[in-house]
């Protein structure tokens, strides 16, 4: 599984505007409905009930929000960065501004877990999360995650 394959260029934007988590949610929901064809309250939805059973706010400023959804074909991601961080309740209870979201269809079963992996993978990688905050160009942004696991296979 590629970063290429769960992340369009169109999937990737930097947000300005959200003050609290669920408008961050809101704000993915209505960027991943360009990308899923499934409505964004569904969306929304779906995310707040994934995070209604624990925070996926890993530390260092990184959280990695996930939810299954009805009538996906694959496994398909979202990444924002926020201007300013958030609270987001995560395991070090630092603010987060590098959100990375999937969706995956209801029966993903191990691709879905494989994508989760290979997002925290990438994400524990201190330059990568460096570059990212540093940049506000969505194709920059998009560059350097596609580019990253590249470098990390070589």
């Amino acid at each position: 599984m590629h970063f290429s394959t769960l992340l369009a260029p169109q999937a990737v934007k930097v947000v300005s505007d959200v003050s609290s988590k669920k408008r961050l949610m809101q704000a993915i929901a209505d960027l991943a409905e360009t990308q899923v064809d499934i409505p964004a309250a569904r969306i929304f939805e779906a995310l707040q009930e994934r995070e209604s059973l624990g925070p996926t706010g890993v530390g260092n400023g990184i959280a990695l929000p996930h939810a299954r959804l009805e009538n996906m074909d694959g496994v398909k991601g979202v990444f924002t960065r926020l201007d300013r961080p958030i609270a987001f309740d995560a395991a070090d209870r630092q603010p987060v501004d590098l959100i990375f979201t999937l969706l995956a269809p209801v029966d993903s079963g191990v691709d879905h877990l494989k994508a989760l992996a290979l997002v925290s993978r990438t994400f524990r990688d201190p330059s990568l999360c460096a570059k990212l905050r540093a940049n506000n160009d969505p194709v920059t942004l998009y560059t350097l995650l596609t580019e990253s696991q590249a470098t990390q296979a070589a």
